[in-house]
């Protein structure tokens, strides 16, 4: 059994833990990173829509259970870089208001022992650092920020302009979507991104995207005391006697176990496996899983409702790029309906072979390429309410179990309606609607919630653990509550706030 000593250790390279170890590099202390995957490699496939959401060539073909012990094929990517390797780049602030609690018809939000000022900064740090395109001011509900965004705004195609349009005719204020890309619109000839109509979703072939590998991984990997482990998968965290102190981490790599030791340690595998991680650490000090005397550890899984709305219309779509309009004018509610909502984008080009994923037996092939040729595909989430009775647990044989039941679903459904509703006043269509199975696991949040009672958090407001020292939870583990934007951009945010706490300390 090989034994090496870090300063830190991290666990998870994707938003989180990546954006950590870039945070840290600078500092001189010596640093592992340790990775579940390894590199997602550059080929023809990245683009290639059967091999991508058809054959799920990167998703990883672990399976889950159910809370009715039905099976789950998790949607999770474990690469350098986590998900952020395929995502669709929306790098949005929580609203300023999401940071309170939030009234709903199904509930109340929880209330962050933090707020908006306190994220500010590395708010504005995360969007340099991602190379975030946005135009301050077009969405009515962003929060206060005086300097502009790094890039400007991705420019809108045609047929998507006609869009904007239409929706401004009815009164709303759609808004270019803050996407972390390398594009350079005025010089297209020397710019990264091509523009091209598989992004959204798929790995980017030409390193286009702003993923944590590209933005942060590899840059951090220049530095001689960053060390990366790949194809690692962390299975404990061990203590010491008095249960206050980690002093190692088991990793299973290349069929064998091999122990790590650091004299600070920190968590960022993704809500659902860093709770796994903590209760499979369980130990006579921590019988309930490590970290857990408050018992919520996996606990208040949040995940967002979300559904998948394609207009079809008569209407040909050209667009190479999509993935450029937000609408947030129903977040807070609407002239009919005094809770919030949620929140709307664009999202990227829809494929026949997408269609075909969705609905294996719908149509032939020649109808499916004659939909996808005429639609226009919106992602619609709203706001997933805190529920200890949502929570991530392990069976008998430390598999894991994703205990979840939809809440706080009137608002989403009206908000499905009310976007119907816009589309139609722009241009007849039919469309189709599609909820985000729980499988999907995209958003995910909550689970080691932070605050500033050791009862009723996992974590103290430095992302520390209340009952170990040297222990760090470090990505949408520690969100109170979800709000209703995607998390990206909040998870990067914080862990730049935590790695000038460590550097403090």
């Amino acid at each position: 059994m090989a034994i090496n000593n870090y300063d830190i250790i991290i666990i998870g390279s994707g938003a989180g833990g990546g954006t950590l170890t870039h945070a840290l590099a600078q500092s001189g202390k010596r640093i592992l990173l340790v990775e579940r995957g390894g590199f997602l490699p550059r080929e023809k496939e990245n683009w290639d829509v059967k091999s991508v959401f058809l054959e799920n060539r990167y998703k990883t073909k672990e399976v889950w259970k159910d809370k009715d012990g039905k099976s789950i094929h998790p949607s999770n990517h474990y690469y350098v870089g986590g998900n952020t390797k395929v995502y669709g780049a929306a790098l949005i602030r929580l609203r300023e208001k999401d940071f309170e609690g939030v009234v709903h018809k199904g509930g109340v939000s929880t209330e962050w022992p933090l707020k908006y000022p306190d994220f500010k900064s590395y708010y504005l740090q995360a969007e340099k650092l991602y190379q975030v395109h946005g135009q301050r001011g077009g969405d009515p509900l962003d929060p206060p920020e005086n300097e502009p965004f790094p890039w400007p705004p991705v420019s809108h195609e045609p047929r998507i302009q006609k869009i904007v349009d239409g929706m401004k005719a009815q009164g709303l204020k759609p808004f270019h979507l803050p996407l972390g890309i390398h594009l350079d619109e005025k010089n297209r000839e020397k710019s990264t991104c091509i523009r091209c109509d598989t992004c959204d979703g798929f790995p980017c072939l030409v390193d286009a995207k702003s993923d944590t590998e590209i933005t942060c991984v590899n840059p951090a990997l220049k530095f001689p005391n960053v060390t990366l482990l790949t194809h690692a998968r962390a299975m404990r965290l061990e203590t010491d006697a008095t249960g206050r102190k980690v002093i190692s981490l088991a990793l299973e790599r290349e069929g064998k176990t091999q122990c790590y030791t650091a004299s600070q340690y920190i968590v960022s595998c993704g809500a659902i496996n860093s709770a796994a991680l903590l209760l499979r650490s369980k130990s006579d000090k921590h019988q309930k899983g490590l970290a857990n005397s408050s018992g919520l550890v996996g606990k208040n899984y949040m995940c967002h409702i979300s559904s998948v709305m394609t207009a079809l219309s008569l209407t040909s779509n050209l667009t190479h790029f999509q993935k450029t309009v937000g609408l947030s004018d129903f977040y807070y509610g609407a002239p009919d309906w005094e809770y919030p909502l949620g929140y709307i984008q664009l999202r990227g080009n829809l494929k026949r072979d997408m269609l075909r994923a969705a609905a294996p037996l719908f149509k032939p092939d020649f109808v499916l390429k004659a939909m996808a040729s005429h639609a226009v595909s919106w992602w619609i989430s709203s706001e997933d309410l805190p529920n200890p009775k949502n929570y991530v647990s392990l069976d008998s044989n430390d598999e894991i179990v994703l205990n979840y039941t939809p809440n706080n679903e009137e608002g989403h459904l009206r908000l499905i309606k009310k976007l119907k509703t816009i589309l139609s006043s722009i241009e007849p269509g039919s469309y189709l609607c599609e909820r985000i199975p729980v499988g999907s696991v995209c958003h995910q949040v909550g689970t080691c919630r932070f605050g500033t009672d050791p009862k009723t958090s996992v974590l103290d407001v430095d992302c520390r653990a209340h009952d170990v020292d040297n222990l760090y939870v470090v990505d949408g583990s520690f969100f109170p509550s979800s709000g209703a934007v995607n998390p990206a951009l909040t998870i990067i945010a914080n862990a730049l706030r935590v790695a000038d706490i460590l550097k403090g300390r």
